[in-house]
């Protein structure tokens, strides 16, 4: 029997330098018998020449599609918007699965050309618990970047402006730490931090960012799900100067915050929003304040029909662990490299057939006007 083939493609979301699979993990899939293709990037934090260096073997951008129907594609964020049937076993995130906007497109192209999609978002173990997730640098991201907004605030009148992916941690930290001591220099106070969603892995992230960038311990307010099951909106969020929200949407839950909630409080504070979650257009949302999602280029939306108190910006950027990809992507690869080392076999194996039984469930949901495309 023929090794199973890997074809890391390249990723073409704008400023995505993230990859499901790094050096190190090729290696390892080398080792144990598959044949992994890679597609030369100019965006990856990994240089192409550490892929071959390790036995991978270079191949063209963009040339998946091309590549034999059993070859199984991995990636990382979704594809482009194109029209065209789906052939292959897919690996990646889709954002599909929870009724975001256009998601019956997206999900379509898959039976229609024969494909599959195993959505790494949705890989779990027997508990339920995913195997592998960019929670941990989203949250830290997230967090880090909302410091910065908040300052920036402060001191300037025009928008926040456009961001770059940071060599390494300590690199983000530095330059956070400095927005930091502006913003409390031009406020008088360090900002209180409200973060939801606290106990889990994104949240975890978003409190590391706050603790390493030097906001006190007493400004952070960490709250999960005892301190939300009451039910919101919450006055403490339009109290706080900065809102990280953190949860893992399933299904729909009373807002956090809404426009109401925030034209109600009195002395407001509430300026940044960072929407870890981003499920913008999600109709679950428990922060229905924006509709936009943002980018790396634009980080920011304005809050719109605030009549009193400060202007509010949200962060909605859906990648935010390409902030910090090189770091990012080694902890997510590592964590997924036990399931991708039985992809050979991988209808037998737990977490992936779990994946293409939510795959098949979402796709009998399908109206037929998608398919007949």
């Amino acid at each position: 029997m023929a090794p199973t083939a890997l074809h890391l493609r390249s990723e073409t979301k704008p400023l995505e330098h993230r990859s499901a699979l790094t050096p190190k993990t090729t290696a390892e899939l080398i080792k144990a018998g598959y044949v992994v293709n890679v597609e030369r990037s100019p965006e990856r934090i990994f240089e192409d020449d550490e892929f071959s260096a390790v036995g991978a073997t270079l191949v063209p951008e963009g040339s998946w599609v091309d590549a034999p129907k059993e070859h199984i594609i991995v990636g990382l964020k979704e594809l482009e918007e194109k029209e065209f049937p789906l052939k292959h076993v897919h690996v990646q995130f889709a954002h599909c699965y929870k009724q975001q906007a256009g998601w019956e497109t997206v999900l379509a192209r898959f039976p229609r050309g024969g494909g599959t999609l195993l959505d790494l978002e949705f890989l779990v173990d027997d508990r339920g618990r995913r195997v592998a997730a960019f929670g941990f640098h989203a949250g830290f991201a997230g967090a880090a970047l909302a410091l910065e907004v908040w300052s920036w605030q402060l001191n300037h009148s025009e928008p926040f402006p456009g961001v770059q992916s940071y060599p390494n941690e300590d690199a983000l930290i530095t330059n956070v730490k400095k927005a930091l001591d502006a913003g409390v220099a031009k406020a008088g106070r360090a900002p209180r931090v409200i973060v939801i969603g606290a106990l889990g892995r994104c949240g975890s992230g978003a409190v590391t960012a706050l603790q390493k960038a030097g906001v006190p311990e007493e400004s952070i307010l960490k709250w999960d799900m005892a301190e939300t099951a009451v039910g919101g909106p919450f006055k403490e969020i339009a109290e706080s100067d900065i809102f990280v929200n953190c949860i893992y949407l399933t299904s729909k839950i009373p807002n956090f915050v809404n426009l109401e909630s925030l034209n109600s409080t009195p002395d407001r504070k509430l300026s940044v929003v960072c929407d870890v979650s981003a499920d913008t257009t999600s109709p679950f949302t428990p922060v229905p304040i924006y509709t936009v999602a943002t980018t790396f280029d634009h980080p920011t939306v304005p809050v719109d029909g605030l009549k009193d108190g400060p202007a509010c910006s949200v962060i909605s950027i859906d990648h935010l662990p390409s902030l910090l990809p090189r770091e990012a992507s080694e902890a997510f690869s590592h964590d997924l490299l036990p399931h991708l080392l039985t992809l050979n076999d991988w209808h037998n194996s737990p977490v992936w057939a779990r994946a293409d039984k939510l795959f098949q469930d979402k796709v009998a949901t399908l109206p037929a006007s998608a398919l007949e495309k």
